[in-house]
């Protein structure tokens, strides 16, 4: 069956993976909020994330404030984007190979686990010219459910206008969030194993890639002929 459509996970796979703490990046949101705990913060969004695990309810980065007893506050949140900043930077890779995907006739999606807002993501795709590369950008920050949830690639498929979940492919770095929830929504699904997966983010899945790739720039190469 021809290939109408190519989605993207982001984190791990069009950005490296990267081996920043999360509970760093809530003491600089509280080195700019006067009051505000960083432990209690990172356990929200540890606790929160769990959830994830096991349910595939999304949430947002209020959710977790809200689970702290903290308010809002621009300049902390400021503080807190600043600290992942440095790790939003796309792969060299990705450009050349979304140019390239793009000049198929193929629709780009990326479809995303996340708790930080969809304008976060999408300034930082703008910044680094693949934003409008894409016809559709999904955030679970804007959902209900995230992956593996089937919900969740129903949302990117219709952000990219394709109705046929097996003329998609599902490219990501995450077995079961990704490889599973793909290949049951229906897609096909190739694995990027470049990221350490924390232990206690890893789910055990029966589930098998239909590919695996060590290099995103062999991605057009791999599905020419699918």
């Amino acid at each position: 069956m021809t290939v109408e459509a190519v989605l993207f996970d982001w984190g791990g796979t069009l950005t490296p993976w990267n081996d920043l703490a999360p509970a760093d990046a809530w003491r600089s949101f509280a080195a700019a909020h006067d009051g505000a705990d960083a432990d209690a913060l990172h356990v929200a969004e540890a606790a929160r994330w769990a959830a994830v695990r096991d349910t595939a309810r999304a949430f947002t980065l209020d959710h977790v404030l809200a689970d702290a007893g903290h308010a809002a506050s621009p300049a902390a949140l400021a503080a807190y984007r600043a600290f992942w900043e440095p790790v939003s930077v796309t792969h060299p890779d990705a450009a050349p190979v979304l140019r390239e995907l793009r000049g198929r006739g193929l629709k780009l999606g990326v479809l995303s686990s996340t708790a930080w807002p969809a304008a976060w993501h999408e300034a930082w795709l703008h910044r680094d010219g693949l934003l409008e590369l894409f016809d559709g950008c999904v955030w679970s920050s804007e959902l209900e459910w995230t992956k593996p949830h089937p919900s969740a690639f129903t949302a990117v498929m219709a952000a990219v206008g394709v109705e046929d979940p097996g003329r998609c492919v599902f490219v990501g770095d995450r077995p079961h969030d990704d490889i599973a929830g793909a290949k049951r929504a229906g897609m096909r699904a190739v694995l990027v194993p470049h990221s350490a997966i924390p232990a206690v983010q890893q789910v055990p899945t029966d589930v098998e890639p239909d590919a695996v790739l060590h290099r995103l720039a062999d991605l057009p190469e791999l599905i020419a002929d699918w």
